[in-house]
């Protein structure tokens, strides 16, 4: 068992556990095992697992490891505490990970059956013969998949935080800020829908000239030319039924407030 006197801290690992070391010195001196270890488990997961996360959950692993290693069972301390850091980092990925034990059972005896497929094949096997391996078609066997996802839970809190270290808030964290607001979204579609109608009630001529000056772009002297009317005319027309416009709107609108309120 490990020695609690102290003694100079070395610079590789060795097999064995040196017993003129503290306990502190062990730990600093075979922390880089936990990082390579942490590193090699993160590779296989998805990019928002953290692997400071794992990094502590393997200092735990290896002071574990160093508690209990027992040169008389091990003559090997670096491949005793690569296990014991491994089990603890994945001990703490099943502690993230909300799916059942039948579920994990189901994934296991789906890689163990994938690994036998490539040993027999001779290459990675097609979803097809992984199904027909499993007695199931590929339309359930996508089902299966689908199930066997590794679920992750996360707390929005630890997402991110501001420069000054203020916890960000779960509207924070799902507001997309280059999105229109909705609410605006909403009136602005609402005044588009009442103009389109208010335009349908303007006189023949009126809605015509509106609808080449905005909406085709045309100038005063060619919509004079469309109608067969002079220029002056048409800019006579056009202060009417934007006047027109202006006023239906208005009215329009204070009535949609008023019933808004009667409403609330």
């Amino acid at each position: 068992m490990v020695n609690q006197g102290g003694g100079p801290s070395a610079m590789t690992l060795s097999k064995e556990l040196p017993e003129h070391l503290s306990r502190a010195e062990l730990i600093e001196r075979y922390s880089p095992l936990v990082k390579i270890v942490a590193y090699k488990v993160a590779f296989r997961l998805p990019p928002h697992v953290d692997i400071d996360d794992l990094i502590s959950a393997g200092i735990l692993g290896l002071i574990d490891s160093i508690d209990k290693y027992d040169e008389e069972k091990s003559n090997n301390f670096k491949k005793y505490a690569e296990i014991r850091i491994r089990g603890a980092i994945l001990d703490e990925l099943r502690s993230m990970d909300w799916v059942s034990r039948s579920v994990r059972r189901r994934n296991t005896m789906h890689d163990n059956l994938q690994r036998k497929l490539e040993a027999e094949l001779g290459r990675r096997p097609t979803d097809q013969e992984l199904a027909r391996a499993l007695g199931v078609d590929v339309s359930r066997y996508f089902d299966l998949l689908q199930k066997l996802k590794p679920v992750l839970i996360i707390s929005f809190e630890d997402l991110g935080v501001y420069d000054d270290d203020e916890k960000r808030s779960i509207v924070d964290q799902l507001r997309d800020h280059n999105a229109l607001d909705p609410a605006w979204v909403l009136n602005f579609n609402k005044i588009k829908s009442l103009l389109a109608e208010t335009i349908d009630d303007l006189p023949e001529k009126q809605k015509i000239i509106i609808s080449l000056y905005y909406f085709e772009e045309m100038n005063l002297k060619e919509i004079g030319a469309v109608l067969d009317v002079t220029e002056s005319r048409v800019s006579q027309l056009h202060g009417q039924a934007v006047r027109s416009l202006r006023l239906k709107l208005k009215k329009r609108l204070g009535s949609q407030v008023a019933d808004l309120k009667a409403l609330t």
